[in-house]
């Protein structure tokens, strides 16, 4: 049973309710402890490692082959995937026949790095591929008609979309009427109802077995191209030798960190193997970005989220949609340089106006819903936000107040575009999609955890109360039983750069696939401080005298961070993830706080 259905198991160090409001609980109930204990006597493998993946899920006979994911026993066949085959002979015939390709991609990181690895493919064949990257506010996600008759009009005789195209059932209409074939390669919902097209490779179609829907598009576009160039090899195409694919898996691990896919089966190994490819830094694209980024160790799936993926993501945020994918296609370092600093500044721009809306959204919350605690979901709203930041500030609301939470960006028309994030438990796209079918939406849709809507002004109010209606019964349950799962406890002795270099093995960590997060018992707050605009550092002291460093991100306005600040010298329990920190050349343990709480 797991650790969150046992309504009777002990909290952690006795833990029922934290300064973050949470029950302390082992990720490890006790058939998962046993499982430990088996992978850690069969296998020779530390008891802390076993743990970690045994909390994970991975059984006894599956340990040593996590441990080592590798492309060529986790690949599936791409033959496997339905329409794969027909997309590749589509693919293989404008490569023999020298056809002029478009390629139709998203504006954000998956779209850009799928649309530039497409490109890159093609480019070694000879064939000069046009990207078109459609903007987040004017044309909004997918292919529209007007694009597709442009992309026509100049000349292209197939249409690639990428990480798009799965529900475009009017605009690829507009091409089967023009006698030009689409291929649509993606990985979001598909309706029973396929659109016009000459093949449609998702793993989530409803008639596809291969079971790899958890893949983000750029890892499905991998497959499409590894099926191409067995179709081009067995038609005796020389260059089909030459290509190493490889060597571009930094794209399709870049994708798949930033559109938060689940770290299991192919995915582990897509990232692991991109990684290493990242650290050769063969992208000029990719490496202005990472010089631009400062990032001072070596690429970690941390870089690529929280670092090199809000910079592309910042085109098509408030730019030109377009400078990602253009940047991740380019071969000249010297241009290179110029579009990453073009993204670096847009990300900069970004954050000031984030900033300065958050600061108007937490404002707004406080005024209509007081601390959150006795609201379902929250909606903020305003008539000076930029649409293309709405998300991350929904998402920042949600994070600060526990709360499925929705932001709003009127236009002068009194259309609102807005963006909403879900809290684990919560289905938000089927809230969003029972607002579209009452009429309070213009328009709506997403899956559990994220959704985006139009809405007009004079409908605001109802929109709130039906919202708050159908989620609070739900939400409240939810918002009652908040765990943290910990994976054991350790002391600042036992936090070593060893013990994090047994970690890296069972890793990479990100969605579906958390990091370790291990609590630091009877711990004196040593030293506490407030640096940058909002981060709390924090020096821990153990009952041996021995100490570590850590940081809690974004936490003075929170429970979190006023609690540290407000207890230096203080005994208290803390909890967080260890990784390695690069500091002026030299390798050192940082502790990542996520809770504490008061020492009894």
């Amino acid at each position: 049973m797991d650790a969150l259905a046992d309504p009777i198991q002990r909290a952690f160090l006795g833990v029922e309710r934290s300064v973050s409001g949470q029950r302390w609980v082992s990720r490890l109930d006790q058939a998962g402890q046993n499982r430990a204990l088996a992978i850690s006597q069969i296998h020779g493998y530390s008891e802390l490692i076993a743990r970690v993946l045994a909390g994970r899920g991975v059984g006894l006979d599956d340990a040593a082959a996590f441990l080592d994911p590798t492309l060529r026993s986790l690949m599936p066949d791409p033959d496997s995937l339905t329409d794969c085959r027909k997309a590749a002979e589509r693919l293989a015939h404008a490569i023999r026949r020298g056809e002029k390709v478009a390629i139709f991609g998203d504006y954000d990181v998956d779209g850009a790095a799928s649309s530039a690895l497409m490109e890159r493919f093609l480019r070694h064949f000879g064939i000069k591929a046009d990207i078109y990257i459609p903007d987040r506010i004017f044309e909004g996600y997918g292919p529209n008609p007007q694009a597709i008759e442009q992309l026509i009009d100049k000349g292209a005789r197939l249409i690639v979309t990428v990480d798009c195209g799965s529900t475009s059932h009017e605009s690829l209409a507009v091409a089967a009427e023009r006698g030009i074939d689409v291929v649509v390669i993606d990985h979001h919902q598909v309706g029973s109802t396929l659109p016009p097209c000459h093949a449609l490779v998702n793993p989530n179609r409803e008639d596809d077995l291969s079971g790899q829907g958890h893949l983000c598009a750029a890892g499905v576009v991998y497959l499409v191209l590894v099926n191409t160039l067995r179709v081009l090899r067995s038609h005796g195409d020389a260059d089909a030798a030459s290509f190493d694919l490889l060597s571009e898996l930094d794209l399709v691990a870049l994708a798949t960190v930033c559109d938060v896919v689940p770290l299991k089966g192919l995915n582990r190994a897509y990232v692991v193997k991109g990684l290493i490819a990242a650290r050769h830094m063969r992208n000029p694209g990719l490496a202005a970005l990472l010089r631009k980024a400062a990032i001072g160790g070596p690429v970690t799936p941390y870089h690529f989220g929280f670092l090199i993926g809000p910079r592309i993501n910042a085109g098509g945020r408030i730019g030109d949609a377009a400078l990602g994918s253009r940047l991740l296609t380019l071969t000249d370092a010297a241009a290179a340089e110029i579009i990453a600093s073009q993204l670096d500044d847009l990300n900069r721009e970004r954050q000031a106006m984030e900033a300065t809306m958050l600061a108007e959204a937490e404002a707004e919350v406080l005024a209509e819903y007081g601390t959150g605690e006795t609201a379902s979901v929250i909606i903020t709203a305003r008539d000076n936000w930029h649409p293309g930041i709405v998300g991350l500030i929904a998402a920042r609301i949600k994070e600060k107040f526990r709360r499925p939470a929705f932001a709003i960006a009127f236009d002068l028309n009194g259309k609102g575009t807005g963006s909403g994030r879900s809290i684990n438990g919560f289905d938000m796209g089927k809230l969003v999609r029972a607002g579209v079918e009452t009429g309070l939406l213009v328009k709506g849709g997403g899956h559990a955890m994220a959704a985006g809507l139009t809405v007009e002004r004079a409908k605001l109010g109802s929109l709130r109360r039906f919202f708050e209606e159908r989620a609070e019964n739900t939400v409240r349950e939810l918002a009652a039983v908040q765990t943290l799962k910990i994976d054991g406890a350790l002391a600042a002795a036992g936090a070593t750069l060893e013990l994090v270099d047994l970690l890296e093995q069972a890793g990479p960590y990100g969605s579906g696939h958390p990091q370790p997060v291990f609590a630091f018992p009877q711990h004196r707050l040593r030293d506490c401080r407030q640096v940058g605009s909002s981060h709390v550092k924090v020096t821990l002291e153990g009952q041996d005298g021995s100490r570590i460093d850590g940081i809690a991100f974004r936490a003075t306005e929170t429970p979190l961070g006023a609690f540290l600040l407000g207890n230096r010298g203080s005994t208290v329990h803390v909890t967080g993830s260890v990784s390695a920190d690069l500091w002026q050349g030299t390798r050192r343990v940082q502790l990542r706080v996520t809770d504490v709480a008061k020492a009894t």
